[in-house]
Formats: C-alpha cells, structure tokens, sequence
C-alpha cells in the first residue's frame, strides 16, 4: 500500500512521498536530538579538559540523573500519540487539555526528584562503591542538575503537543538555542569566567540546570505567541487538575516510561558499574557511550515521526496507511544505523581522538566502540519499532519485551564481565549486543502482529 497523508485524507502515493513526509516530520527533530548529544558532548569535552576525575564524574552523575529523567521523559511522551490521534480526529481543544494537565504532572514530578535526589544519591554512591577519587564531585554535579527537573518536564509535555500535531520545527529552534546556552554556562560555570568562580564537574551540572529553565522559558513564550497554537487553548486558562485525563497519560505512559528506561537505563547503570573500575575506564566508556548515542539521535527522531505518522493515520481511520508508515520508518531506522556501524568500523580511532589524548582512556575506548558498531542496527530497528507500537498506543508487552531483553538477558551479562569476573570493557558491552537483539526481534514481531491485528477489526 502506497500513502500519503493531507489534511484529513490519506491518498495512494509513492514509497519515496512517504520518506519525504517522514522526513518532514524528523527533519527538525533530529536536529532536536543532535542538540541534546552536542551538549552531552560538549559536557564530555569540556570535562575531559580537567583530567580523568571530572570526566568521570559528570559521566556517573549524568547516569544517576537520567534514571529520574528517563521515567518522567517516559510518561510524557504519552502525550504525543493521544495528541496525534485527536489531531488526526479533528479534536483540537482537547490536545490543550492534555496539554495542560501534562504541565502539571511534569512540575510535580520534577519537585519530587529534587527532593528524592537530596535523600538518597549520596548513599547511593557510597553502596555501588564508586570511585573515591571522583564520588564528591559527582555528588555535587547530580545535587547541581537536578534542580533543573520541574522546567525540563514542563518543556517536554509542551514538547511532546507540538511533536503529535506535527509542528517539529519550534523544538528545532529550542533545541539550538539550548546547545549554545549550554555551551556557554559551561565555559562560565566549569572554568570560572566572568566573575564566576571555578567549579569544574559541579559548574557543569549548573549550567545543565540553568539551560533547562531557559529552554522552558523559550518555548512557553513561542506557544503563546503564535497563532498555529491559538485553537489548543492551552493556556487560555489555568485549568483545574482532572483525575480521568491525568489517570489516561499516566496508563499510557508508564509503560513507555519503564520501557525507556529498561534501555537507557541498562547503559546508564553499566556507566555506575564502570565507576567502581577506575577513572580511566569510567572515563572511557563515557567517551564511547557518548559517540554511540550521538548516532542513536537519529533513528530516535525517526522513531517520534513514526508515532506521528501512524496515529494521524489511525486517528483519520486508516490502518493500512499506518501500517505502512511504520513498516517503512522501521526500515529507515535499520538503513541509517548500517550506514553508523561501518562508519565507526572505519574511523572508530579518529572518533576518540576528538574527545582525549590519554593513551589508556583512549585504547579501551577504541575496543568499546568495535562492540558499538555491531550492535548499532539492532538498536535502530527496536527503537523504530517502538516507535511505530506507540502510534497503536501498545505499551504493555513492549515493555516487558524490553525488561526482558536488557535486565534478564544483558545487565547480568554486563555485571558478570564487569564486576564479578572483571574482564576486558569491551566484554561488558557484549550484553549489549544479545540484549538489543533481542529487543529488536520481538519488538519487530510485536509490531507485525499489532499492524496486522488492527486492519481485521
């Protein structure tokens, strides 16, 4: 089946209209994430500058954050499919509705991770037995982020509206304008300019903080401002808290959340695991782990198009239109991460030059990043997957596919070669690979199943 989609009416059209209105879609969202990994970069450099320590630290410390992060990230990006859907059906005011109690959920959540943060990281650290030469300032560089909850889980329920209405671009410009605030509250905050004091890994968690509430700041002044917005309503009124409508994004969403975090989760706690092996190699495998999610950004915008596309196209009443959306975004993703995989084969040595000249950092970095590239397809393909399931708002199985492929099958694996037999690191990403291979299997199938399912209703 050959689709495109205008308006309310999807049309027989030609597999390369379909990548075009994919791309449409994904353009402004891949510079989206390719923003988020420059600051990640540009955190991972600038740390590099002041030794092995801070390196370390704001790769441990980012890890403890992103398990906060990733379950709140989780729950809102179930606004983007129920915004697809009554965008699709033609129910604007109801996005707004949503909307709105995203935005509250969003500030309660991030308050109660500061809260949970002051409680129990420092403990926390002391029991996984990190480092001692690098444990303070990770406990500083967390206690420094994390006060950046409340604005940057507003900002991604505003994000997650605008995305299900197909309105990419204003995430586009946000996401620019974090990347050189960031940058430059780094250069402020971590070195010590303008009058600012010197605060190395610390300074980095503050200006991580401050941008966040500069991004909210940013895209709340755009959504009020233009008329594209206007017949949402969000912010026509404050609006009471509703239960039913809270109840409906929390059931969707947890799941997604859990799923997320199963992955992202799994790469952050090997990054806590590293930790307890040195400063080098804490320091290495941020430097490879940086390098594979910067090539992840793509098929994870891809992945937020395919959602968009499939609920539009389930919202108007086409599930033959859906399915091939995701079949096709699927595909797109494992072609891209191929097109990775046998970059890093070639030029894995040059990759980590950008980031260190410490000759022991630099040669376990260069073993990980062998093991990266042969898991870079299985990692598109689940993560197009997933996308494509979302747009069905199927999220149960899916995540216990992922719980699954990543803490049955990977994370012991990676503990095993890590902690208990403390091999090579490269050893400890080889539950990466079984992991993601999993994943992609059975999400695929998933995906198959579900699509198929739909059209015999």
């Amino acid at each position: 089946m050959k689709i495109r989609y205008i308006g309310r009416m999807w049309r027989t059209s030609n597999w390369r209209e379909e990548i075009r209105e994919l791309l449409k879609l994904a353009g402004p969202l891949i510079v989206n994430n390719l923003a988020i990994a420059g600051m990640q970069f540009a955190d991972a450099v600038m740390a590099g500058r002041l030794g092995a320590e801070s390196l370390a630290a704001v790769a441990v410390g980012a890890s403890v954050w992103f398990f906060g992060f990733a379950l709140c990230l989780g729950v809102l990006m179930a606004i983007s499919p129920i915004a697809a859907r009554h965008y699709g059906a033609g129910n604007p005011e109801l996005i707004g509705r949503y909307t709105r109690q995203g935005m509250y959920l969003g500030f309660g959540i991030g308050t109660a991770l500061i809260v949970l943060a002051y409680a129990t990281v420092e403990p926390l650290l002391l029991q996984i037995g990190i480092d001692e030469s690098f444990r303070d300032l990770t406990l500083g560089y967390v206690e420094a982020i994390i006060w950046g909850g409340p604005a940057i889980f507003i900002f991604l329920a505003l994000r997650f509206t605008t995305e299900g209405i197909g309105r990419t671009r204003p995430i586009m410009y946000a996401s620019i304008f974090s990347l050189f605030c960031n940058v430059f509250l780094n250069y402020v905050f971590m070195f010590g300019h303008f009058g600012a004091p010197a605060l190395g890994a610390v300074g980095c968690g503050i200006a991580s903080a401050v941008t966040m509430w500069a991004l909210m700041f940013v895209l709340v002044v755009y959504m009020m401002a233009s008329r594209h917005y206007a017949p949402l309503k969000i912010f026509a009124r404050i609006g009471r808290l509703r239960p039913a409508v809270l109840k409906e994004i929390i059931v969707l969403g947890v799941p997604i959340a859990v799923t997320i975090t199963a992955e992202a989760g799994l790469f952050n706690a090997v990054s806590i695991l590293m930790g307890t092996r040195g400063a080098a190699v804490a320091a290495a495998h941020q430097v490879a782990i940086n390098f594979a999610a910067t090539m992840f950004m793509i098929p994870l915008a891809l992945s937020s198009a395919i959602t968009v596309r499939v609920g539009h196209a389930l919202g108007s009443g086409n599930g033959e239109a859906a399915r091939y959306s995701g079949a096709l975004g699927v595909l797109s993703c494992a072609i891209f991460m191929s097109v990775s995989a046998a970059f890093l084969l070639l030029f894995r040595d040059a990759v980590v030059s950008m980031y260190t000249n410490d000759p022991s950092v630099t040669a376990i970095a260069i073993s990980m990043l062998l093991m990266a590239a042969v898991f870079q397809v299985a990692d598109g393909v689940q993560i197009g997957a997933a996308g494509a399931l979302r747009g069905y708002k199927d999220t149960r199985l899916p995540m216990v596919i992922n719980i699954v492929a990543y803490w049955v099958l990977a994370f012991p694996l990676a503990y095993l070669a890590t902690v208990t037999y403390r091999l090579a690191p490269a050893y400890t990403w080889g539950g990466f690979v079984i992991g993601l291979s999993a994943a992609a299997i059975l999400l695929t199938w998933r995906y198959a199943r579900v699509s198929r399912d739909y059209l015999t209703e």
